[in-house]
């Protein structure tokens, strides 16, 4: 099965294509079903760019890495891949895919990104990607959303609100990310 889950008809988020040569053929293939035309990979410790394009070079492709640190993340990080994405999204029939490593936090918050710069609100948007990928949890949805913020130049009446909405609802959707961690990671050395 492809690790990816569709937030809308036409944005995913995910993990990254698989470790073994051929299993990562058959995900590439797989994506490639699902309709995905762009990737937007935010792995700094890994690309697969030479690979989809020597498999698959029809998707276009934006090497957006970047460390998975729990440290704050640069506009710049935001600003690549959002506008490479929204230019997919604005191609009939594109579908694009920002994924990292496991979809769980730079993929995730991404797309997150992306949902706030075509105009979502913040919490519909988080509140969206959770339901179609459970086991994300965005750790850095707060850089996009003040990345946002600063973007648009809102007020800071609109800022402090946001904050607090977003404040209030990771109390009430908190996950349990070690334990995601290591699922995730069992699951990938069976």
């Amino acid at each position: 099965m492809a690790n990816l889950d569709f937030i809308t008809p036409q944005l995913a988020t995910g993990g990254d294509l698989a470790a073994h040569n051929e299993t990562a053929i058959h995900d590439l293939a797989e994506w490639q079903r699902l309709g995905i035309t762009h990737i937007i990979d935010n792995r700094l410790e890994c690309s697969d760019e030479g690979f989809v394009a020597g498999h698959a070079p029809e998707i276009d492709y934006l090497h957006n890495g970047v460390d998975d640190a729990g440290q704050r993340m640069p506009d710049r990080w935001f600003d690549s891949g959002v506008s490479f994405t929204q230019q997919a999204l604005r191609i009939s029939g594109a579908k694009a895919l920002v994924h990292c490593h496991m979809g769980i936090n730079r993929g995730p918050s991404l797309a997150y990104a992306v949902l706030l710069a075509e105009g979502w609100d913040p919490i519909d948007a988080i509140d969206a990607i959770r339901s179609a990928r459970p086991i994300a949890a965005m750790g850095y949805a707060e850089d996009a959303l003040a990345w946002h913020h600063r973007r648009t130049g809102v007020p800071s009446t609109t800022r402090a609100s946001d904050r607090r909405r977003m404040r209030a609802w990771r109390t009430a959707n908190e996950i349990d990310v070690v334990r995601i961690i290591r699922e995730v990671r069992a699951n990938e050395t069976v």
